[in-house]
């Protein structure tokens, strides 16, 4: 991959270098900025050569003298800025930020009124020759600062819960069309705190609360309102502690761009106003139903609104002026006689909720409850004593509380939509109407699935609104989900938010005027059945291809539809296209959209996500695949999975999914549309001319289309052809095996004209040029992921190149040959002339040999100039010299058996021509094939032995094992030798106890023994 990115690289930059044409934008004008404020301004250059970094500078142009330019600064040069520009560069008020190589933004800190004019950006060339724009204009408008906001400062004390209006007035001047925004700030106590903003009035005319005061302003009680042409008032309906600090607004110029980009040009702040907020003294309230049926529980609460979290209160409660119990702020309680018996019995409970909320609790109330209840509650402070000071006191309004009577009522339940049967999924609202005398009421629901016949509850709730919910509802079961709700005295409400298959079945709702646990044998009731339909039994999904067979390079298109008889219920869905590339067999993801929003996608071929687009509606997707390349092709199927529509709260799992049936699409190659110039023509030059051969591409096709041209040359037309050079579709150049010489590339280049136009420049044409040229053009498309592709091959028509010759005629001598030679000998091979041609004429010869027509091999070069010029291989064997001026002699030294084959020669005729003068191959002949044959030579003693590996052997082993046993031998009668002189050692130690007269005569007879021999 990292070799077709360099090669995709190398191929752009070239394509630049041949066709890029410079162009500098600038940021368009004009634009309209205020006094006092920054401007920035934009250019790029694009198209360029040369460094990947490009120098810029900034001139402008005064409306005073519109032809003069003054130069301000440039990243090339510091010294670039006139003298009235220069200080404010050195000072940092005016620069230049590079954002990237080719694009810069100048930056006017401060701007003047006499900073409006036309400001230049221009780039100074990096470029082999000037093609394109090299500068770019805008127009800069200063306008007058005309923005005002202003509010009188001053200091304001608010309690708690107190309205709070502020004004502020704004207004602008200015002759330029422009729009004003106005922002109300706050800013907490202390001057490094951030300023929160609460409200904004915006250039479009619309209210956007602060993130901190969104759910004031919902609520109302947060406003700005305009009052007349320049007033803004901002409203708090009821402060809070955390609005005290400092109140200011903003307010904003805005004007829009040519770009239609909306630019803010100026901004002023008012004066703050300082907010206090006093906090507020509690209050005391008591809650609880007015009317009990006898037996059910009372429960009442005394809640303390008001004041911080940190008092210590103690609560007292009166039962008809009388007080009944008495709780102080460690908690200790204290209850009257009567109280304190019906407590110890179960039947009373007092407690603290919370250190603002005080209870009083009757478990079954009877007739002796009735009556009027109120509570106070006292702020305290423990003194030095130790006991508890009493700081203030205040006492709620007094609830009366009734028993009342059950009298017989009507009950009715009805699904809430009037339907009995649900989609999975849907909220299931079950109605339970009960009619008769208001009174406190307890309900239950009760569950029966179709295939049971014991019901199970649901919900249930107390007269007092609390809630008890069944087994299954309180778990992950059938009714995990269930919410019961009161919508008045008479009206029980369940709702099951996202029903399932299994709560099909039959409802049944029970009422009663006591608990619900009694409702079995004192209540009413009504019961109703309702049907929940499965999302899976009518889902579909089907994939429909606009074309199975896609162009390489076009758009695949597919869509995929979803077909369900809930279309119109909007449900959530999560669409997973999958994709199958030829030859796998397992589908992978390729994106999925979910029902959120999110897009996931697969990991498995990252080039989709740059060119992939996929549009999403309710019940349909397509997939769009740009640029489509051969790794495309495969098998593409899409999943949809349908949700709750309240899956965002509950993350659900799916409801029902489906997948569609496969679809194949083929990427196939276009066709090519390439046609090539097949004409033929002559052409003759004189020698040592230049020539340009020509090849015209008349049609090709459509794309990111390139061109790879090969050249060909041949003597004849009966002649191989042999391949000059080639320059591929990156526009690399590569010479063929016989124009591989410095020479030959010297003589030889090719230049692409224009898109369709390519030429063979030929250099001092001579002799050996002559013959028939054509080229042949390969179509080459690249894809979006750098892979080649090609689409066509066309040849054109063949040029014949002659030279006008002086008329010089070289004859070979026609003479066949063929010659034996010894192996390891030499032979001598000669080539002549008819005649020795003109005296002013030099002759070059090339030696060819071809064995057994494995093709001709050149072996030697003799040069007109006398230089020799060898071939791969014999160069140590061969010698080749002129033995006349008309006769060329090659002689082959120590022959091998492998170089027999047919030897030929090549003379070619050189003369001078032109100014400078130029040896040119005027004419050239070329001699008969001449067959060598190479006999073995005779074997001889030495080359026999050598041939024998047997007797090799027996004359090298043989005396190697007569050596070793030489040497044994040797070594025996040493060890002989030396045992007899060791006896002979020992026998001389024993001389001396011989008999004397032995020794003597022993003696003796020795020395006559010397004596004879004397």
């Amino acid at each position: 991959m990292a070799r077709i990115l360099s090669v995709a690289s190398l191929f752009f930059i070239l394509t630049k270098l041949s066709t890029g044409q410079r162009e500098v934008t600038v940021q368009k004008g004009p634009l309209y900025r205020t006094e006092g404020y920054s401007v920035s301004i934009g250019c790029n250059v694009t198209g360029h050569q040369g460094p990947s970094e490009q120098h810029f500078e900034w001139s402008v142009y005064l409306p005073t003298d519109p032809a003069q330019e003054i130069q301000i600064i440039s990243t090339k040069d510091t010294n670039f800025a006139y003298t009235v520009y220069a200080q404010r560069v050195q000072k940092g008020d005016i620069y230049v930020e590079r954002v990237q190589g080719n694009s810069v933004l100048l930056h006017i800190s401060t701007l003047q009124m006499k900073d409006a004019g036309v400001y230049e950006c221009h780039t100074p060339s990096t470029d082999e020759k000037y093609y394109g724009s090299y500068s770019a204009k805008t127009n800069l408008t200063v306008l007058p600062d005309t923005l005002s906001a202003t509010m009188s400062p001053k200091t304001l004390s608010k309690e708690e819960g107190e309205f709070l209006e502020l004004v502020c007035e704004a207004s602008k001047a200015t002759a330029h069309h422009t729009h004003l925004s106005v922002t109300w700030y706050l800013r907490p106590n202390g001057e490094r705190a951030q300023a929160t903003e609460i409200v904004s009035l915006s250039k479009d005319l619309v209210l956007i609360p602060g993130p901190s005061y969104k759910q004031r302003f919902e609520a109302g009680d947060v406003r700005l309102d305009k009052l007349g042409v320049t007033t803004y008032r901002l409203s708090l309906g009821r402060v809070q502690p955390s609005d005290e600090g400092q109140l200011f607004c903003e307010a904003a110029e805005w004007v829009q761009d040519p770009d239609d980009n909306w630019t803010c040009i100026a901004n002023k702040k008012t004066a703050p106003t300082t907010l206090k907020i006093q906090p507020a003294g509690f209050q005391v309230n008591i809650t609880a139903e007015s009317t009990f049926a006898e037996q059910e529980p009372l429960e009442l609460h005394c809640l303390v609104q008001g004041n911080g979290s940190n008092q210590q209160l103690q609560g007292v409660w009166f039962f008809n002026g009388t007080q009944i119990a008495h709780m102080d702020a460690d908690g200790v309680l204290g209850l009257s006689k009567d109280y304190e018996k019906r407590a110890s019995q179960g039947q009373l409970q007092v407690s603290k909720l919370n250190h603002k909320a005080f209870s009083l609790k009757i478990f079954s109330v009877g007739r002796e409850d009735e009556g009027a209840y109120s509570c106070t509650v006292s702020e305290v402070v423990r003194n030095q004593t130790g006991s508890w000071q009493e700081l203030q006191r205040k006492q709620s309004a007094v609830n009366h509380v009734y028993l009342k009577k059950p009298a017989a009522r009507s009950v009715m339940v009805s699904t809430k939509n009037k339907q009995q049967a649900v989609w999975e999924g849907e909220p299931l609202t079950l109605l339970c109407q009960v009619g008769g005398a208001a009174h406190p009421l307890s309900v239950s629901w009760w569950h029966t699935p179709q295939d049971q016949t014991q019901p199970e509850l649901v919900a249930a709730m107390t007269q007092d609104g609390t809630v008890q919910l069944g087994a299954s509802s309180r778990g992950h079961g059938n009714h995990g989900n269930a919410r019961l709700e009161k919508g008045d005295w008479a009206t029980f409400q369940l709702e099951i938010t996202s029903a399932t298959v299994t709560d099909s079945g039959t409802y049944e709702c029970r009422v009663s005027e006591g608990t619900w646990r009694q409702a079995r044998n004192l209540s009413w009731t009504e019961r109703t059945a309702v049907t929940v339909k499965s999302l899976q039994s009518s889902l579909q999904v089907n994939l429909l291809s606009r074309q199975p067979q896609v162009k390489l390079t076009n758009t695949v298109d597919l869509s995929c539809i979803v077909v369900a008889n809930y279309n119109n219920l909007r449900y959530p869905l999560t669409m997973t296209w999958q994709f199958q590339p030829a030859g796998s067999h397992v589908f992978q993801q390729l994106i999925q959209i979910t029902y959120n929003g999110t897009i996931e996608w697969g990991n498995f071929l990252p080039q989709f996500q740059r060119k992939t687009k996929v549009l999403q509606s309710s019940w349909r997707s397509q997939l769009l695949i740009y640029d489509a390349a051969e790794e495309e092709t495969g098998m593409y199927r899409c999943q949809v999975q349908v949700y709750d529509r309240n899956v965002l709260q509950t993350n659900a799992f799916a409801r029902a999914s489906a997948i569609s049936h496969p679809v194949k699409v083929d990427i196939t190659l276009p066709e090519s549309k390439l046609k090539v110039n097949s004409s033929s023509q002559f052409l003759e030059i004189s020698p040592n001319s230049n020539i340009n051969i020509e090849c015209s591409i008349l049609s090709w096709s459509t794309g990111n289309l390139h061109f790879a041209v090969i050249w060909y040359f041949s003597v004849s037309t009966n002649a191989p052809w042999l391949k000059v050079l080639e320059m591929d579709q990156t526009n690399i150049v590569k010479y063929g095996d016989e124009f591989l010489t410095p020479w030959k590339k010297q003589k030889f280049h090719t230049e692409k004209v224009s898109q369709d136009l390519f030429q063979l420049h030929i250099l001092g044409v001579d002799n050996s040029d002559q013959g028939h040229y054509h080229c042949v053009v390969e179509e080459w498309l690249l894809s979006s992921n750098s892979t080649w592709y090609k689409l066509g091959r066309e040849k054109s028509g063949l040029t014949e190149l002659r030279l006008k010759l002086t008329g010089s005629k070289l004859r070979i001598s026609n003479v066949n040959w063929t010659e034996n030679a010894t192996e390891h000998r030499e032979v001598a091979m000669r080539c002549g002339l008819e005649s020795s041609g003109s005296p002013a004429s030099l002759y070059s010869v090339m030696w060819y040999w071809d064995r057994e027509n494995s093709g001709s091999k050149m072996l030697v070069h003799l040069q007109h100039d006398g230089l020799l010029e060898f071939g791969e291989g014999l160069r140590e064997r061969l010698h080749c010299y002129r033995s006349s001026p008309a006769d060329f002699v090659l002689k082959l030294h120590q022959v091998e058996m492998e170089d027999a084959g047919m030897y030929w020669c090549r003379v070619a005729e050189w003369q001078l021509h032109g100014q400078p003068s130029r040896w040119i191959s005027e004419a050239s002949d070329e001699s008969p094939r001449m067959m060598l044959t190479v006999l073995p030579s005779e074997p001889t003693f030495l080359s026999g032995i050598c041939s024998s590996t047997s007797l090799l052997y027996f004359l090298v082993i043989c005396p190697l094992v007569l050596f070793l046993l030489l040497l044994l031998a040797l070594l025996c009668c040493y060890q002989h030798a030396r045992k007899v002189a060791t006896l002979t050692f020992k026998e001389q130690q024993k001389a001396p106890w011989v008999h004397l007269s032995g020794a003597g005569d022993r003696t003796t007879g020795w020395m006559e023994d010397g004596e004879e021999d004397n």
